[in-house]
């Protein structure tokens, strides 16, 4: 979750908008502006990403921590060690389109 919050904060200080008064090229205050939209969308993911960390570290003494809200199969040890965020097993994942 440290790491989540460290990189929000970095993405945070990438998306600052472009100033208009500065002194720089057209080429390079349209690859600043699309520098800045390429953040903005890592930081939304990274925000997400944070959320359902959090979620799952408040589910961690939940009963049904760990199985799946597609079919109520357990999820790997692996997944969730990987994507502690995982509510879904792998193929309930796949069937969604969510990996």
């Amino acid at each position: 979750i440290e790491a989540q919050k460290k990189l929000i904060q970095n993405l945070r200080e990438t998306s600052k908008p472009v100033a208009p008064d500065n002194a720089i090229g057209r080429l390079t205050r349209m690859e600043a502006i699309n520098s800045k939209s390429i953040s903005d969308a890592s930081l939304s993911s990274a925000q997400v990403k944070l959320e359902k960390l959090q979620a799952a570290l408040g589910k961690l003494d939940d009963p049904d921590f760990g199985l799946c809200l597609g079919c109520g199969n357990p999820i790997p040890h692996g997944r969730i060690m990987l994507m502690p965020e995982s509510v879904l097993c792998v193929s309930c994942a796949e069937k969604k389109g969510r990996g």
